[in-house]
């Protein structure tokens, strides 16, 4: 199917670039040398509007309502309709391919695979040879590690590290606790999940209430199908190993392991069936929508929850926004027992199935690769994470950038981020990696750059970080190890093949039988888990954990 897409747009690429410099404009800002511009130094500024569909979550907009949009609308006469999954995305992707009809672009996020196999998407080689300078000096060291087997690059990933590697001053995992709770026991260090509950336990029964209205000791989120990994990826973290998706990696001999099944993930539940039977966990575990997930967070009831910081960055906005530091949280290295390292932040690392793609239904997909390669300008990517100089961000003595107090506050604004356009450019296109830095030695990402990681600590930050003897909150965490295959989540499993087929049933199976074995009684608790592991052993792990082996190795001899 993909080397038939090659032959059939060949043509087409050809033909609409023919047509696209027959009209060329030359007072184009952006045009008007080769880095922006493309090959030939010129592009249409014609006005057009696209369809931009995200398999993410996000209010849908027209870009050129937004500051960052209309700035580069004014660079290219390039617009965009952006829309974002509503309910099921499997479902939405299925009604896509089902109709063959497609928005102009796709972030496809867990969809890539299906739609890959239905053709959906466009090769990407031709385009990025004519009219990608800028995209061939961005992913230019990960060509290899985004050209499928066909020989074809179908999307641009979001993760192409540039000159170097920048770990965040404020990086955090996936256990986080309210400061309040720390502040009564004297900021105790709190390291393995028995401490953690057990903190959390003595909280609730001196405090069972908070404005009236009862706390929850423990919340996770498992009520979207599509996020269910929130509360099955934790064994993994807890028993000392990053984020490779369901697998742990040996670091000597590059094995993959699953952890489901494993004494690891019965661990886990075993102490949230324990956290339920004392009336500590939510009860909506598995019911409450993701919206409602987020008040309780925002409502200053929870004592503890479990999941990304991406996840829930408008909860956690907000909360700060609020000015209350105590209901704050801080994110914890958690892990099984005091023997364990943690190892919650990333290394290194290239994520190859996560982009943009330009569908089949695009009519001008060379007009669409030239304002990619206008984006990844580095005067460009400094507009989409910083704003404009001496407007939303200044530039100190030293060339440093740096934000003051009311600039920092609306880069974290969520209502401030979406209007200016922050919210909707950031990530999801063609982009330098967060842990990139620019030419002249400043951080791509705000957050990473120290001073403005400085500012952005209010006195319930400082007064932590002081109590436990740190200088930024990545202090709490073990140094990253590099793991050169990382991460494993990210190798594709094609549609309908045996390891894609694995991945489905047994993700089934845990969304079947995890709140059976959470709710259930303490006698009930051993008998339901066998039962799980009787369906599991039907399912054939060991072909895929072979399946993921041979890839990490391939991944660690330079092969992706």
């Amino acid at each position: 199917m993909r080397k038939k897409k090659w032959l059939q747009y060949s043509l087409s690429v050809l033909t609409a670039a023919t047509i696209l410099l027959a009209g060329c404009s030359n007072n184009n800002p952006a045009g008007s040398n080769t880095e922006a511009g493309g090959t030939n130094g010129e592009v249409s500024t014609d006005p057009v509007r696209y369809d931009y569909f995200a398999f993410g979550t996000n209010k849908d907009v027209i870009a050129s309502n937004t500051t960052i949009g209309k700035i580069l609308q004014d660079q290219t006469g390039v617009d965009w309709k952006m829309e974002y999954v509503v309910g099921d995305a499997s479902t939405k992707s299925g009604v896509m391919i089902a109709g063959g009809d497609y928005p102009d672009v796709i972030s496809p996020v867990g969809e890539l695979s299906k739609l890959l196999d239905a053709g959906a998407f466009i090769p990407l080689n031709d385009l990025i040879e004519k009219y990608g300078p800028n995209i061939k000096r961005v992913y230019g060291d990960y060509m290899d590690k985004i050209t499928h087997e066909d020989g074809n690059i179908y999307i641009l990933p979001f993760t192409a590290n540039v000159n170097g590697y920048l770990m965040e001053p404020d990086a955090s995992s996936t256990f986080w606790m309210q400061r309040r709770v720390l502040k009564e026991f004297g900021y105790p260090e709190v390291k393995t999940l028995d401490q953690y509950f057990d903190l959390i336990e003595q909280y609730q029964a001196k405090y069972p209430s908070v404005d009236g209205k009862g706390t929850i000791g423990f919340l996770t989120f498992a009520g979207t199908p599509g996020e269910f990994f929130t509360i099955t990826n934790q064994p993994m973290h807890l028993a000392g190993y990053p984020n490779d998706g369901n697998v742990l990696v040996d670091m000597e001999t590059h094995e993959a392991k699953l952890y489901m099944g494993t004494e690891y993930e019965k661990r886990w539940l075993a102490s949230l069936n324990e956290m339920n039977r004392k009336s500590l966990l939510d009860p909506e575990t598995f019911t409450a929508n993701k919206d409602q997930y987020l008040a309780k967070l925002t409502s200053g009831r929870v004592l503890g929850y479990a999941n990304y910081s991406w996840q829930i960055g408008d909860a956690t906005n907000n909360l700060k926004a609020a000015g209350n530091d105590d209901l704050r949280y801080v994110a914890l290295p958690i892990v099984f027992d005091e023997s364990i390292t943690d190892a919650y932040i990333d290394p290194p690392s290239f994520v190859n199935n996560r982009g943009l793609g330009i569908t089949v239904s695009a009519e001008d997909p060379v007009r669409i690769i030239k304002y990619w390669d206008n984006m990844l300008t580095e005067e460009n990517q400094k507009l989409i994470q910083w704003g404009e100089k001496d407007v939303t961000y200044s530039v100190n003595e030293e060339g440093r950038f740096v934000m003051n107090e009311e600039q920092l506050a609306n880069r974290n604004d969520n209502e401030f981020k979406r209007k200016y356009g922050w919210a909707y450019f950031d990530y999801e296109w063609p982009r330098y990696g967060n842990n990139s830095v620019y030419e002249d030695g400043n951080a791509h990402v705000p957050t990473s750059q120290p001073e403005v990681a400085a500012v952005n600590y209010t006195e319930g930050d400082l007064a932590l970080l002081k109590a436990y003897g740190l200088k930024t909150f990545s202090g709490f965490y073990s140094e990253p190890v590099e793991r050169p295959w990382y991460p494993a989540w990210s190798i594709e499993k094609e549609q309908g093949s045996p390891e894609q087929i694995f991945n489905q049933k047994a993700g089934d199976l845990q969304q079947k039988y995890y709140p059976k074995m959470v709710f259930a009684s303490e006698a009930a608790f051993e008998s339901t888990w066998n039962e799980y592991i009787a369906e599991f052993n039907k399912l054939g792990a060991a072909g895929f954990e072979k399946f993921i082996t041979t890839k990490v190795k391939e991944r660690v001899a330079g092969n992706w």
